[in-house]
């Protein structure tokens, strides 16, 4: 079904762009509000959570998830589904997602770990629903879907977390705080790279870059469908394609576009999670790609994206960059900054900060060495999925909320986006348009297949 109608996409709506964002900075800083009966629920009583998708980080989450109950399990994949119903016997077996809900009385909160082209179709029948939700990286498929989850996201005022558990991290904590707290100066640019390159290239450039997929073109040829899985659920709502076993299992089908959206969303989740929430991002006003060209079925292992933001309060407008595969900033060799393989750079009036996953440095360090660091204001977090189900029963709010999310996951998109029109895109995020690119309408959202609608 083409989602082009009014019926299924968000109306255009007469709002200022100042106070489109205003609202969103405030939706992005207050937890949600806990009904009574909940209010006055016994913090010891465990949640009932069904877990969709079981398989690779599904079972990471459902092992992350088990201090509570686990009254459901679906997967497409049969050894999956099997796996997780050994661990919980009592719990009710679905391979289809969607009649799971025919039973959502049975069950509190949802944690979606399917392939990232389903996300949104898991994740907004369970937030209509009033459910709690657990939803793995990146929130979505596409910009649309992202626009389309968050704003059910708060219109249901449940308990939310997108699953970039380094967010939960001190490390990313400290950092934050050191930039917020001026440390540096103000931030007019900062550089995000990864090492990691999923997407179009030869054999050697993938084994090179740990790519389990090298791949040129779509497959010709079809391959017997393993007799686990249940082929026609896994595609969902992607057009209907052959089996090849170079699109399953995950995490393959990274790279393809109909499923995946390559190293920008997936790691970008994680990498531009710093920036955006030390910088206090939400909506460029520009986006630029580059790259090799653009392929119609398979991402690029390597490109680089640049993202213009205005001010943000007393924020000055600042310039991100993302890399990754072959690219890394220039600036790490001209001023001699150490390379790390992945890695954060802020570049500040008065300073720089590097960081990745477990360790930060203010450059140049002999500027910072007798420099008093502030105390800690950002809360150690309970750990990440803890943090959710607290927030299940409380009504704390979660740090990687749908509404902080759901702006990070369209920024992502974005990038893959301007690399596929090949144009500087002017970004309208009230009409969800790129002012001067239509042809970027194609990439925004997408036409589902017949039996599939999202709303």
């Amino acid at each position: 079904m083409a989602i082009q109608s009014s019926a299924n996409r968000p109306a255009r709506r007469s709002v200022t762009r100042r106070k489109f964002l205003g609202a969103s900075v405030a939706a992005t800083t207050l937890g949600w509000t806990a009904p009574a009966i909940l209010r006055g629920r016994n913090l010891n009583e465990k949640l009932n959570i069904a877990v969709i998708g079981s398989g690779g980080r599904g079972a990471s989450n459902m092992r992350s998830l088990e201090s509570e109950n686990i009254v459901a399990v679906c997967d497409v994949n049969e050894n999956n589904l099997e796996f997780a119903a050994r661990r919980h016997p009592r719990a009710r077996k679905a391979i289809d997602f969607r009649k799971l809900f025919d039973h959502a009385n049975e069950f509190d909160a949802v944690a979606v770990s399917t392939c990232e082209h389903t996300h949104a179709f898991a994740t907004l029948p369970a937030l209509q629903l009033g459910k709690h939700v657990y939803c793995e990286k990146p929130l979505t498929h596409n910009v649309w879907e992202a626009r389309v989850i968050r704003e059910a996201a708060n219109k249901a005022k449940v308990a939310t977390q997108m699953g970039t558990q380094i967010h939960a991290g001190d490390n990313y904590r400290r950092v934050v705080e050191l930039v917020q707290s001026g440390a540096i100066g103000p931030v007019r640019e900062a550089h995000v790279w990864v090492g990691r390159a999923w997407g179009r290239q030869s054999k050697a450039d993938a084994q090179k870059a740990r790519d389990i997929v090298f791949v040129q073109e779509r497959p010709k040829e079809s391959q017997p469908v393993p007799p686990q899985l249940n082929w026609d659920l896994w595609l969902g709502p992607a057009p209907k394609r052959p089996f090849h076993e170079v699109y399953f299992p995950g995490p393959k089908w990274y790279r393809w576009w109909d499923f995946g959206n390559g190293t920008m969303s997936d790691l970008g989740s994680h990498w531009i999670d710093l920036p955006f929430w030390a910088l206090k991002l939400q909506v460029p006003l520009t986006i630029e790609a580059g790259g090799p060209s653009p392929h119609e079925e398979i991402a690029p292992a390597s490109m680089q994206v640049k993202y213009e933001y205005g001010a943000r309060g007393d924020m000055p407008p600042v310039e991100v960059h993302w890399y990754q595969g072959a690219n890394k900033p220039k600036i790490l060799q001209e001023k001699g900054i150490p390379q790390w393989g992945s890695g954060v750079l802020f570049v500040g009036d008065k300073g720089m900060l590097l960081s990745n996953y477990a360790r930060h440095t203010l450059l140049p360090t002999e500027k910072f060495a007798d420099f008093k660091r502030p105390d800690p204001f950002i809360p150690k977090s309970r750990g990440h999925h803890a943090e959710w189900v607290h927030a299940c029963k409380t009504g704390a709010p979660t740090t990687c909320n749908f509404e902080y999310a759901g702006w990070l996951t369209e920024a992502n998109h974005l990038g893959n986006v301007a690399f596929r029109v090949g144009e500087k895109l002017e970004w309208d995020a009230v009409s969800l348009q790129a002012k001067n690119a239509p042809d970027a309408e194609r990439f925004i959202h997408r036409e589902y297949r017949k039996g599939w609608k999202l709303g």
